[in-house]
């Protein structure tokens, strides 16, 4: 939002999409847990996301076609229908396509052997779930990475500090569902958040290992979300 506004202040329409509006309904995620994996019943890794519809809408935007950008609702843990869809009408100069995963790429086969967490251990031994994510990775996702024109990394100091993090922003949509009386919907307790980031902790300790190195521009940052240091790919 506030690249947004910094852009309209200079004179150039930006919108944002990000990849979290792009999550499967439940219903979705059921089917792929049972055909594949029990642990695609919930959203967020590579495989969990209508790839297909960020693809249409990027194409959309860049082409400066009418579109309806798609919002997911994390608190019904479903997308929104299309009445409540951002709509653009007039061509923009800027898009910003953000998420926890955006640009990331596949691992080496033999770098998914070994677990990396009591999660993979205890629910993925045989690696079916994590070799899912991964082919997801090197196939539909970076067909749709590929249209990034400008990749941008905000590195965080380690994979530590994101148990506090998701604990904020859980905390956060707990006040902002009981200021708008949405009380029946669902917030993750903090165990739950414990448990929860272990289906990130591969993907996202690969991505700091590696993008770095590639993306256009890196922002590292400390565990208060300060700036602390920028590198630009030479």
């Amino acid at each position: 939002m506030a690249l947004c506004d910094r852009l309209k202040a200079n004179g150039l329409g930006g919108v944002s999409l990000s990849l979290d509006d792009l999550y499967l309904a439940p219903e979705s995620r059921a089917i792929l847990a049972r055909n594949i994996h029990p642990l695609l019943a919930i959203r967020g890794v590579p495989g969990t996301h209508d790839v297909a519809l960020g693809e249409q809408a990027l194409d959309d935007l860049v082409a400066g076609r009418p579109t309806l950008l798609p919002r997911f609702d994390k608190a019904d843990d479903r997308p929104l229908g299309r009445d409540h869809w951002q709509p653009v009408s007039a061509a923009v100069d800027v898009v910003i396509f953000e998420g926890w995963c955006v640009g990331a790429r596949a691992q080496a086969a033999s770098d998914l052997i070994a677990p990396i967490n009591d999660l993979e251990r205890e629910r993925d031994p045989a690696g079916v779930w994590r070799e899912y994510v991964n082919q997801a990775l090197a196939g539909p996702y970076a067909r749709l990475f590929a249209r990034i024109h400008r990749l941008v990394l905000l590195a965080a100091p380690g994979f530590e500090v994101v148990r506090g993090w998701r604990t904020e922003q859980e905390h956060a949509l707990a006040r902002n569902l009981e200021a708008t009386g949405r009380t029946g919907a669902h917030c993750l307790s903090d165990e739950q958040v414990a448990a929860f980031i272990q289906h990130f902790e591969r993907l996202t300790r690969h991505t700091l290992s590696e993008m770095p190195a590639r993306a256009d521009l890196t922002l590292f940052i400390d565990e208060r979300r300060s700036l602390i240091g920028t590198a630009r790919k030479a």
